[in-house]
């Protein structure tokens, strides 16, 4: 948790500062071009990873229809990510676009690990990880903000698949649903995580914070939301130790199997798919001062209003966009870069 914990400490405090000053006009400006920085990133790590997932018509089809199922008809990010694993399944690896070279070899993988460890290992980290949750749950009632936000991310974490953009989509749905996040808030945490050194999935302290922020019981609001930070980091990064310990002796041997290489390609494809929904998702709730909503079967669809589009937002998507595709340019520049243009163009304005 090391590796973790000097990002985790400033995102609690970036966090803070959102919540506690959003509203005043020089720190609302500073979000706003964040925001519009965030639209163009996302663009970019769609198309950076869809570049290396989409290598076929198969694939191509398969992120189609994952967009289609996330953005449009409203199915759940793991059912998703299910329904792609059992195509790939189905459609082996080579029509997915993995090629012979691609597979491991079992010959040069390690000897399997025995029972004993791996018995020794799952209940070391179950332990390790529903212990402290389940404390929590104990301690502060079964409907508290606090076990709400454990076991949700929790179960984050057992879904997580493909990267933080993949799973955001999910996220960012759920904690408007479960804890009355705004959209804006989505954003807010997520032009955040681009700014701070360690994972991007630190996106769900921000909301671990600010749900419990704005829900604080009998504590004040600034220490519900480090309780609600903490416990959202290790809900979130608790078990991830434990799929590395448990999984990792395997990693060669699973890499040769060819059933397996199919049914993960055809997830990989799905991402992409998701990750679009998100884009467009951000995009929409972000350079558009007027966003009406659709719900032609289960989604809701962000419809904008085009003559509502706010062109210096657009602009900063566009170089965000640019900058990174085009030079090359760190992900975290160019997010206090597009905080900076907002914070000119607050005082300007």
């Amino acid at each position: 948790m090391l590796f973790v914990l000097p990002a985790a400490v400033l995102m609690a405090g970036l966090a803070w500062l959102y919540a506690a000053g959003g509203e005043l006009p020089v720190i609302s400006a500073i979000f706003e071009g964040l925001a519009a920085a965030v639209v163009g990133i996302v663009a970019a790590a769609m198309l950076s990873i869809g570049g290396r997932a989409l290598r076929g018509r198969a694939a191509a089809v398969v992120a189609g229809l994952a967009f289609l199922a996330i953005f449009v008809v409203g199915v759940p990010f793991p059912i998703v990510v299910l329904a792609a694993a059992g195509t790939g399944l189905a459609l082996g690896p080579e029509r997915l676009g993995v090629t012979f070279g691609d597979e491991g070899s079992s010959r040069s993988a390690s000897p399997a690990p025995g029972p004993r460890r791996t018995l020794v290992v799952l209940g070391v980290g179950l332990a390790a990880w529903w212990v402290p949750v389940l404390a929590v749950v104990a301690l502060t009632g079964v409907g508290s903000i606090f076990s709400e936000e454990g076991l949700f991310f929790s179960q984050v974490a057992v879904v997580s698949f493909g990267g933080a953009y993949a799973v955001l989509a999910y996220v960012a749905h759920e904690v408007v649903r479960r804890f009355a996040l705004s959209p804006d808030d989505v954003v807010a945490g997520l032009a955040l995580a681009e700014t701070t050194p360690g994972p991007l999935i630190l996106v769900v302290e921000f909301y671990g914070f600010v749900a419990a922020y704005r829900n604080p019981g009998t504590l004040t609001p600034a220490a519900a939301g480090a309780i609600g930070a903490a416990v959202t980091v290790w809900a979130t990064f608790a078990p991830c130790f434990l799929w590395v310990f448990l999984g990792a002796p395997w990693v060669e041997r699973l890499r040769a199997n060819r059933a397996l290489r199919g049914a993960l390609a055809a997830v990989t494809a799905a991402v992409v798919g998701v990750i679009g929904s998100l884009a467009l998702t951000v995009a929409a709730n972000v350079l558009f001062e007027d966003v009406r909503t659709a719900r032609p079967l289960f989604a809701t669809i962000p419809r904008p209003v085009w003559s509502s589009l706010d062109l210096p937002g657009a602009v900063v998507a566009a170089a965000a966009f640019v900058a990174i595709r085009r030079f090359r340019v760190n992900v975290a520049w160019v997010a206090l870069g597009g905080g900076l243009v907002g914070l000119v163009l607050g005082v300007v304005r």
